[in-house]
């Protein structure tokens, strides 16, 4: 049992990782050339193949098992970490169907003295949501508005800021700071899923974790609206459902003079 146990853990290590992330990001850098220029259909198609990847599938693991900062948070299922010969072995459960399990909801404490809510899913379906976004991102990152930092790959709180400043550089200017109360809570189910372009195998599995439902000291509670935060692919959503909307107004009512829009979460 103990080589055989040996052999997994070695057989997970010997991955040639930099070969994965190589070929996993060629497949990303498709998609994003493609909803680029418009090619929309060639885009799903590039999405449908790195979903079923292997190297994405290894990929999507390694993410949330061994580098997420909450790789050892339990689902509902109570499971805070898998073997390497699990991990081998979710690479091929990934193909299958799964039921979604609902959340597991964890309050976590802000500076005001309130309380966040969190939904955790379990590690199976961290992982799916993983390999999901890996094919929505590039997709979205050819569409979303430079105006936005939140969330997003290359971006942090310090561009918004290096942006902010290059606004006001030079003579008056005003600062309207703005918050979207309980942003990921609210977020239309309906509306989001109109907006999202994918194979349908992706959009019904991101339905089925938006409906999923949520578990608090063991109670069940339906989920009919809001991505929770604690989810993989949360942010992700969170940032297309908001795509667009410092778009909706050319100009700010009573306003003279240049106007410069930005978004950034504030937690």
């Amino acid at each position: 049992m103990k080589t055989s146990i040996t052999k997994t853990t070695t057989a997970w290590n010997s991955i040639n990782w930099a070969k994965v992330q190589r070929v996993v990001f060629k497949l990303q850098k498709r998609i994003y050339q493609a909803s680029l220029s418009g090619q929309n259909a060639k885009a799903r198609n590039l999405q449908k193949l790195l979903v079923k990847s292997y190297y994405a599938k290894l990929l999507a693991i390694r993410r949330v098992t061994q580098d997420n900062q909450g790789k050892k948070t339990a689902g509902v299922d109570g499971i805070k970490s898998i073997t390497p010969k699990q991990r081998l072995e979710l690479v091929e459960n990934l193909s299958k169907y799964q039921k979604v399990k609902p959340l597991r909801r964890k309050w976590i404490p802000k500076p005001n003295g309130e309380k966040r809510p969190l939904g955790i899913p379990t590690i199976q379906d961290r992982v799916r949501q993983a390999l999901v976004k890996s094919a929505l991102e590039p997709q979205w990152e050819a569409r979303f508005e430079g105006k936005s930092y939140g969330f997003r790959p290359g971006r942090s709180a310090h561009d918004a800021m290096s942006r902010i400043f290059q606004s006001i550089n030079h003579g008056e200017y005003f600062i309207l700071d703005a918050d979207i109360s309980k942003c990921f809570d609210q977020i239309n189910h309906d509306y989001l899923l109109s907006k999202i372009d994918c194979p349908s195998i992706i959009k019904a599995q991101i339905r089925q974790w938006l409906k999923a439902g949520v578990m608090d000291n063991g109670r069940f509670e339906a989920t009919e609206a809001g991505t929770p935060q604690g989810g993989v692919i949360s942010p992700l959503l969170a940032n297309i459902a908001l795509d667009g909307i410092l778009m909706t107004e050319t100009g700010l009512i009573g306003v003279q003079g240049k106007e410069h829009q930005m978004r950034f979460p504030n937690e």
